[in-house]
């Protein structure tokens, strides 16, 4: 019997241009993730020169920016890196929800890979844990698949 076909990305895309979206708001922790993301596509063989790196107020901000640079075609990849910590008030659900449903909607709406790196946490410690601490770096995490989806995309 024939082996299927399989077609999947890796982390090889030294000539990919890579927006880096940051939000501002929970900033000691966002700085962090976007530390982790830089040093990846470093590692990766991404230049300087071929990183953009965005701020924008918050998570709820998010997905408007990352459309409007998504649909300019210049960036082979966007990576949205946020911290959204859940607090006494329904707030977390509507900024959680609205800029998860946002940044989809723009990767599938102009086809560039939005890698998800937000962190949705019920404490602060949590958050810190994602950031560069217990759990690794979820920012550089999500570079890594932004660059396995360029890749991908490119075998497609």
């Amino acid at each position: 019997m024939a082996e299927p076909h399989i077609i999947e990305g890796d982390l090889q895309a030294p000539d990919a241009r890579i927006a880096l979206v940051v939000a501002r708001f929970n900033g000691f922790i966002t700085e962090s993730l976007l530390g982790g993301a830089r040093d990846q596509l470093q590692r990766s063989g991404i230049a300087n020169e071929q990183i953009t790196i965005v701020r924008v107020p918050g998570c709820y901000e998010m997905p408007l920016v990352v459309d409007r640079i998504a649909a300019r075609g210049e960036q082979d990849a966007i990576v949205a890196l946020g911290c959204v910590i859940r607090g006494a008030t329904a707030h977390f659900e509507y900024v959680a929800g609205e800029c998860s449903s946002g940044l989809g909607q723009a990767a599938v709406r102009h086809g560039v890979p939005v890698a998800f790196g937000i962190l949705t946490t019920e404490t602060i410690e949590q958050a810190l844990e994602r950031a560069g601490t217990k759990a690794g770096n979820k920012g550089g995490d999500a570079a890594q698949s932004a660059l396995e989806m360029v890749s991908l995309l490119r075998r497609l």
